[in-house]
């Protein structure tokens, strides 16, 4: 592993204290030590922001607090933030260390954070910025609702095939085209069946319609340049931008295009000793929501742009076609990467030139 990869993964500032904290949301375990390793505080307390700096007062100064990355730790960061302290997540996947001993508790975990941050052996998960947190949250309750739209659409179209009618002819994702579905079943039970998905469809648009609106307007104000970049990329549109830069919101964190990928799980990772392959690892560390979103407009990209149907055709005959879409897939991630990192928007002809001669690469 290089320098500049092990950089990325893990924080090996060096501090005089170390704050390593088992973080709930009532209760929290926090356990201090310092450059020697030696436990200076190790207690277990409620989970109030005027007990947590009472208890590291004698301690604040040049600390950094570790935390693990799970549903509760922005108050914990925008606290640190504001206090002045660096504060680290650790990535949840990829602390091993903490659920491999014998014993499991609080006590033990909140010792484990800090000797791994001591140790500069603490993999980080990123810190999404505190301004976007809210609509970040926003944008992916959107995404369930878009899943069970999904589902529904699916069950009405496989609940016809039993029953060998022909085709609807036109797609009911949208609204002027649902009418008289239903009744194309005659019994009166598969009729009530289709009209509920129907009915739930038609309700779940109105209420992601009404979420994507404000999504839209407060992100422009987050950072309207990065959106409109993302624009000029083929098979990106409007909320595809926006999952983008929610899940990356600062690209220079991730100085190497491969580890843009690899944080895409676009890619497989080997595994290995003396010379012999084991296999691929690493398939759930990673952010998902760039999964989809790029797995998203590759197919989005492949409607409207005959050359991308060329290269898709091409990669298909070296590999089947779930790994040409994701090919396609890392060639996306690779251009937003490239994107974002020098000036100037996407052109389709200039996009085709630099990346598809890639193909296949990991």
């Amino acid at each position: 592993m290089n320098q500049e990869e092990t950089s990325r993964r893990l924080y090996t500032t060096q501090h005089p204290f170390y704050c390593g904290i088992d973080l709930h949301a009532r209760m929290m375990s926090v356990c201090i030590l310092d450059q020697s390793g030696e436990i200076l505080v190790h207690r277990t307390m409620k989970t109030d922001p005027e007990t947590f700096l009472k208890a590291i007062a004698p301690y604040r100064q040049g600390m950094v607090v570790a935390v693990e990355c799970l549903c509760t730790w922005d108050w914990l960061a925008d606290l640190c933030a504001d206090a002045g302290l660096p504060v680290v997540l650790g990535h949840a996947l990829s602390m091993k260390a903490i659920h491999g001993g014998k014993a499991k508790h609080d006590q033990i975990d909140s010792h484990q954070i800090a000797a791994l941050r001591r140790g500069g052996m603490l993999p980080q998960a990123s810190v999404s910025p505190a301004t976007m947190r809210a609509t970040r949250d926003v944008l992916r309750r959107r995404r369930p609702l878009a899943h069970k739209r999904a589902a529904l659409l699916a069950h009405v179209q496989n609940t016809h095939s039993p029953y060998h009618l022909p085709a609807m002819g036109t797609k009911i994702a949208s609204k002027a085209n649902r009418e008289g579905v239903a009744e194309r079943c005659a019994d009166a039970a598969v009729q009530k069946s289709i009209a509920v998905d129907l009915a739930l469809i038609t309700s779940d648009d109105a209420l992601r319609r009404d979420g994507e609106l404000p999504i839209v307007t407060t992100a422009k104000h987050h950072d309207a340049h990065t959106l409109s970049l993302l624009h000029t990329v083929p098979g990106i549109g409007t909320m595809l931008r926006l999952v983008l830069l929610d899940a990356i919101h600062d690209v220079h964190r991730v100085p190497r295009v491969q580890d843009v990928v690899s944080s895409c799980r676009l890619v497989q990772c080997a595994r290995a000793s003396a010379g012999t392959r084991y296999g691929t690892s690493g398939a759930t560390l990673g952010k998902a929501h760039l999964t989809w979103a790029f797995s998203a407009a590759a197919v989005l990209f492949l409607r409207d742009h005959p050359a991308a149907q060329k290269y898709l055709a091409r990669v298909e005959k070296k590999h089947d076609t779930g790994h040409a879409l994701t090919s396609l897939a890392q060639t996306l991630a690779r251009a937003v990467s490239d994107l974002l990192k020098r000036p100037g928007a996407c052109e389709t002809e200039t996009f085709f030139q630099r990346y598809t001669i890639r193909e296949g690469s990991g």
